[in-house]
């Protein structure tokens, strides 16, 4: 009797998350993404997406995948970080950060991928073109698409320079996509489009099907979460959940502040490289920290 209930449970559980699951097209309901992003306290978007700050966006900038790596281990998140990518980038230096957004597809089958037309079109998305265009069509400034095309290659081509330059224009950001893009030399005249990729290819996207926008995909070795913080630098993609993107920005900030203020003390001859190199008095801790505030208010050049 009791195993009875227990399955009757979860039979009702099922249904009820199927049921709500089409309020968008994919797996997850908004409820279900505030639900898996439980430390997450901020602003969401209305699908649910976690929504950190322009600010922090701004100032993870400057943040190395070292730097991250650090902070994401020492709360216990070991396996965010991908290598080996191929990059695009049209502007030298710039780092790809931003919200996420994913798209995951799979190879098409006719039954299935009939009932995703019949879908998008009951949700008013566009239907000339590619289902590769759905996704597009939902992004919003900071964002940039991470998209699960498995690995593929030949036909895995997510976007060419048309494409490219809606995302750009929609995000200011990129594009992270586990398969292939076209019209390289295209996309590269996208001042400022930062992207990374497994390969490039000639060919059109075929035989693939979108089964999920903002629903939990995998990249490599890490599960990526709508709404997290992609940070691509010259080693690769570390994904920073939203509830720790703060304090990443604010542990690597510490450690470039702490040198810069270091050098310029030791330029203007008011503490000795072994005062610098050695636990720091609280006078001049108080010191940094003033440091620290009127650099933060004094805007870039």
């Amino acid at each position: 009797m009791r195993n009875t209930r227990i399955l009757f449970t979860a039979t009702l559980v099922a249904f009820s998350i199927a049921s709500s699951a089409w309020a968008q097209l994919g797996l997850f309901s908004r409820e279900q993404r505030v639900m898996f992003t439980p430390e997450w306290k901020g602003e969401r978007f209305d699908d649910g997406r976690p929504k950190v700050p322009d600010s922090i966006l701004q100032r993870m900038g400057e943040v190395t995948a070292e730097e991250a790596w650090g902070v994401l281990r020492g709360a216990k998140y070991n396996l965010q970080f991908d290598g080996n990518w191929q990059q695009i980038i049209t502007v030298p230096g710039k780092r790809l950060v931003g919200r996420v957004v994913t798209a995951v597809f799979m190879p098409v089958r006719p039954d299935v991928n009939s009932v995703i037309a019949a879908k998008g079109k009951e949700e008013g998305r566009v239907q000339t073109g590619g289902q590769n265009s759905w996704v597009i069509d939902t992004l919003k400034p900071g964002d940039v698409l991470v998209v699960d095309m498995f690995g593929k290659i030949k036909d895995g081509t997510f976007i060419g320079d048309n494409l490219g330059t809606s995302i750009f224009t929609k995000t200011g950001t990129g594009l992270v996509v586990n398969g292939s893009v076209r019209d390289l030399s295209g996309i590269q005249e996208i001042k400022g489009f930062t992207g990374y990729v497994r390969g490039f290819h000639p060919s059109a996207i075929a035989d693939v099907m979108l089964m999920g926008i903002n629903v939990p995909i995998r990249i490599g070795e890490v599960t990526v979460m709508p709404g997290d913080i992609v940070l691509g630098d010259p080693e690769g993609l570390t994904f920073i959940p939203p509830h720790l993107a703060e304090k990443v920005v604010a542990s690597s900030e510490d450690v470039r502040f702490r040198d810069e203020w270091g050098h310029q003390m030791l330029r203007e001859g008011k503490y000795t490289p072994g005062q610098i190199d050695s636990k720091w008095t609280q006078k001049m801790e108080q010191e940094f920290r003033q440091w620290v505030e009127q650099r933060r208010q004094t805007p870039k050049k």
